[in-house]
């Protein structure tokens, strides 16, 4: 089979498309045949060698994927041959065909295409859990999410409006704002900018209740700023670059609460592997979000599709910030 390896720390638009054998299926596992793999930052601070997981070398990237199941080890009783899954994977989603434990992938519904649904168990799992368990965002709060375009806050918005949230979405560019209130967000806020302060101020005088934040930085400094008595500010990324230093006695002042939220954690790559222990609570959440998707209440983006061979390009699409919702490779079986 053709899958991009990594054989030593490099950028991944360094690597090459590799003619290999297929992934031993291990006992417990099931084998996708994979149509479509997400492609995001993460890629390539984990092929540099800088993320906090390192797979060992040789080894393919790609952490999320749609296809169908190939074969199941003995055993596996969930899933059988033929049905149409998305799952989180440890790596080896670059490739025709990658392995998985069962206690990740999810079934589709029928009506959920391939290429959209890479992004359900990380970009929109990220954010349902985040808003749900972490935050536990209720209906007629004020969300604010910064950068609204990408995968995470795209979903962030949607899932924001599922949940009952008034929606108030940050991006860097009028498009991407235009973007946003498609799917969904009831104000949009141009940032960074100099008036993005007020303007938010303007949209909610009491404050925001709570605010999800993947980019940090400078993004971060506007959230502290606008959050009301009580808030909630979820710590996703730092997209931006800069890590921000929290001054505590602004949190002491107006009651707020930092949460830092690592989704990692409840799909098996955390410090210690415990996707068993929060599999339940992740396939309902799953469920969850399938129903809002069957009653027309999430719309997954894929903006940017690329072939195997076009990886190089990919990345290019995501660090230039160009993708819309998601970026993806499509493999040969897709058509």
């Amino acid at each position: 089979m053709r899958a991009i390896v990594c054989h030593e720390w490099k950028p991944y638009r360094e690597l090459a498309v590799e003619e290999v054998a297929a992934p031993v299926l291990g006992p417990g596992q099931v084998r996708i045949g994979v149509h479509y793999a997400g492609v995001s930052f993460a890629t390539d601070l984990v092929t540099r060698g800088q993320y906090q997981r390192k797979p060992p070398r040789p080894f393919t990237p790609g952490t999320e994927v749609a296809g169908e199941i190939l074969e199941v080890a003995p055993g596996v009783t969930r899933f059988g041959v033929g049905d149409r899954v998305c799952a989180v994977i440890d790596w080896g989603g670059h490739a025709e065909e990658a392995v998985a434990d069962p206690a990740t992938v999810y079934k589709l519904p029928d009506s959920f295409p391939f290429d959209i649904a890479p992004q359900i168990p990380t970009s929109y799992g990220t954010s349902f859990t985040a808003l749900s368990w972490r935050a536990q965002l209720q209906p007629g709060e004020t969300l604010l999410v910064h950068g609204s375009a990408g995968a995470v806050g795209l979903a962030a918005v949607e899932l924001g409006k599922a949940m009952g949230a008034r929606v108030i979405a940050t991006a860097s560019t009028p498009d991407k704002l235009a973007v946003a209130r498609e799917h969904g967000a009831d104000h949009t806020v141009l940032f960074p900018s100099a008036s993005a302060l007020e303007e938010i101020r303007a949209l909610a005088p009491t404050g925001v209740n709570v605010v999800y934040d993947p980019i940090g930085g400078d993004g971060f400094d506007l959230a502290l700023r606008c959050t009301g008595n009580e808030g909630r500010i979820l710590v996703i990324g730092f997209a931006a670059g800069r890590i921000q230093q929290i001054p505590a006695n602004h949190l002491l002042v107006k009651n707020v609460a930092v949460m830092g939220f690592n989704y990692g954690l409840y799909v098996g790559w955390g410090l210690k592997d415990e996707r068993h222990l929060h599999e339940p609570r992740v396939r309902a959440a799953m469920d969850a979000m399938f129903a809002m998707y069957d009653a027309g209440k999430l719309r997954p983006t894929t903006s940017h599709i690329f072939p195997l061979e076009g990886f190089r390009d990919a990345m290019a699409a995501v660090q230039e910030r160009r993708g819309i919702g998601k970026v993806l490779l499509r493999m040969p079986r897709a058509g």
